[in-house]
C-alpha cells in the first residue's frame, strides 16, 4: 500500500512553499515576501548565528577568550571596590581592642549604609554624564581619584585618630565620617562598573559580569580586612611569618592606606587614558547604544516600581527582618 504525497506525519507541520509575488520592471522580477516569510528568513539566520541587519553575515562570537582583558578590568575594578570595604570592616576589631564602647561602635556601623541605599542616587550617576569622556568614566574616574586621596589622607591621620590623647580614646566620629565618605565613593563606583560592564561585554559573554562582581568584590573585601588583620597582628606575623618576633606586625594600617591609595591613583590614571569606552567596533561594526533617560524620568519609573505590591512587600521585609534580634 503506498502513502499519498499529501499525507503528512500528524505531529509534524507542513511547510507550504512560499509563492513569490511579484511585477516584471524593465526586465527585472522584483520580488515581495510575506511578513511569515521574513519571520522565518531572521528565525534561521539567527538560529545559524546570522545577524538580520548584517545582511546575512556570518555573527562574530569572540566567547570568553576573545574578551579575556575586559574580564580582567572589571574584575580588577570590582576587587578595587571591596579594598574601603574591607577596611571598613577591620576598623571595629581594632576600635574594640582599644576598649572602645559599644555606643561607638555602634555608631561606626552607619559607613555601610551607602550601599544599601546606592539606588537614590543610582539616577543620577546613569543620566549625567560628558559624552566625550564616556558615560561610564564620566564617574569612575572621579570616585577612584577621590578614593585614593581620600586613602593617601587616612594614611597619614589614621594613626592620631586611633590614639589621640592619653585621655582620650579614638576619634570615631571623624573616622566615621572619612570611612562613610570611602564607602559612598565605592558604592557610587560600583554603580559606574555595573553599568559599563553592560556595554564593555558582548552579549554572549554579559553573564560573567555578575561573577566578576562577586569574585572581585569578595577578594577585596579579603585583602582589606582578613589579609590586613592578618598582617597587622603581631601575634600572627610572629607565629607563622618570622623567625625573629617583634612587637608589631608586618604592616601597619597607615602602610596599607598608602599602599591602596597610590594604586587607586595608578590604576585611575591607566584605565582614564588608556581605556576607550566609546571604542567603535568594540562589539563589531556598529557602535553599542544605550538608551538615556532624564533624572526626573528615572526616578519616577523608580517609584513606579516600588509601588508594586510584591516589590513594596519585599522591602519592608527587608527593613524589618533583623528587628526581633535587636530587642
Amino acid at each position: 500500500m503506498e502513502l499519498s504525497d499529501s499525507v503528512t506525519h500528524m505531529n509534524g507541520r507542513q511547510r507550504k512553499p512560499a509563492v513569490p509575488q511579484g511585477d516584471m520592471r524593465g526586465g527585472d522580477r522584483v520580488l515581495n515576501t510575506t511578513p511569515d516569510m521574513d519571520m522565518e528568513v531572521e528565525g534561521e539566520a539567527l538560529h545559524q548565528g546570522y545577524d538580520a541587519e548584517d545582511n546575512g553575515h556570518p555573527r562574530v562570537r569572540p566567547g570568553i577568550r576573545g574578551e579575556l582583558g575586559n574580564v580582567s578590568l572589571l574584575l580588577f575594578l570590582y576587587v578595587l571596590q571591596g579594598i574601603p570595604l574591607g577596611l571598613a570592616g577591620s576598623i571595629p576589631l581594632i576600635l574594640q581592642s582599644k576598649n572602645v564602647s559599644y555606643k561607638d561602635q555602634a555608631f561606626f556601623s552607619f559607613v555601610f549604609w551607602p550601599f544599601s541605599l546606592k539606588l537614590l542616587w543610582a539616577p543620577l550617576v546613569d543620566a549625567l554624564y560628558l559624552t566625550r569622556f564616556g558615560r561610564r568614566k564620566s564617574w569612575l574616574v572621579p570616585t577612584q581619584y577621590l578614593l585614593g586621596l581620600f586613602m593617601l589622607y587616612l594614611s597619614v591621620t589614621v594613626d592620631t585618630l586611633l590614639k589621640r590623647d592619653q585621655g582620650r580614646g579614638p576619634d570615631v566620629v571623624t573616622l566615621t565620617t572619612v570611612f562613610f565618605m570611602l564607602a559612598f565613593l565605592a558604592a557610587t563606583q560600583d554603580i559606574a562598573v555595573d553599568g559599563w560592564a553592560l556595554t564593555m561585554l558582548s552579549r554572549e559573554n554579559v553573564g560573567y559580569a555578575s561573577t566578576c562582581n562577586s569574585v572581585g568584590q569578595t577578594a577585596g573585601y579579603f585583602l582589606g580586612n582578613v589579609l590586613f588583620l592578618a598582617l597587622e597582628s603581631a601575634d600572627f606575623c610572629n607565629t607563622y611569618l618570622r623567625a625573629e618576633p617583634k612587637e608589631t606586625g608586618i604592616v601597619t594600617l597607615s602602610e596599607f592606606l598608602f599602599f591602596w591609595g597610590v594604586v587607586f591613583l595608578v590604576s585611575t590614571t591607566l584605565v582614564a587614558v588608556m581605556k576607550k569606552e566609546n571604542a567603535r567596533g568594540q562589539h563589531g561594526k556598529r557602535k553599542v547604544r544605550e538608551e538615556t533617560q532624564s533624572v526626573m524620568e528615572t526616578y519616577k519609573l523608580l517609584v513606579s516600581i516600588i509601588k508594586m505590591p510584591a516589590v513594596f512587600t519585599f522591602c519592608c521585609l527587608l527593613l524589618t527582618a533583623k528587628v526581633p534580634t535587636l530587642v
